[in-house]
């Protein structure tokens, strides 16, 4: 039995059957570069469809544009505080400044530099007072020579 197994799966490959043995394709998709942009003509068509439908249908709207609810949730929030402008303005954090950078770093190294003083000032404090300790030994410890200094 096994002879008329193996001659006709080798009757499939010479005829380029393909069967479940033959190795799948290595080639990896190329992914989608970035989080995806909406425009606000776009958000506010998906919001006033989203709105017009019952559940079962708003989850297929959803399923049909590759959308999740929160950014439904997100766009509503747009567009009742300022209508086609919010809904032009990016989710998330608004870029930073970048004197705003710089004032954060200056502010920083200024920091790290006054810890820097505030050490080199006890340091030399410090050796202040060894200093007149050592000299104060010093005298204390010097044998008299009759007069003679």
């Amino acid at each position: 039995m096994t002879t008329t197994t193996e001659h006709s799966l080798d009757g499939r490959a010479q005829f380029g059957a393909r069967n479940d043995l033959t190795e799948p394709d290595p080639e990896v998709p190329e992914r989608a570069r970035g989080p995806r942009r909406y425009s606000p003509r776009y958000k506010a068509q998906i919001l006033a469809e989203y709105e017009r439908l019952d559940k079962a249908g708003k989850g297929a709207l959803l399923r049909r544009e590759g959308l999740y609810t929160s950014l439904i949730s997100e766009w509503r929030k747009q567009r009742d505080r300022g209508a086609l402008q919010a809904l032009a303005a990016p989710a998330g954090r608004p870029p930073a400044d970048p004197r705003d950078r710089e004032v954060a770093r200056l502010r920083k190294q200024n920091q790290r530099l006054e810890a820097e003083l505030a050490k080199a000032r006890r340091v030399i404090e410090v050796q202040g007072k060894l200093s007149a300790l050592l000299e104060q030994l010093a005298t204390d410890s010097v044998p008299e020579t009759g007069g003679e200094t």
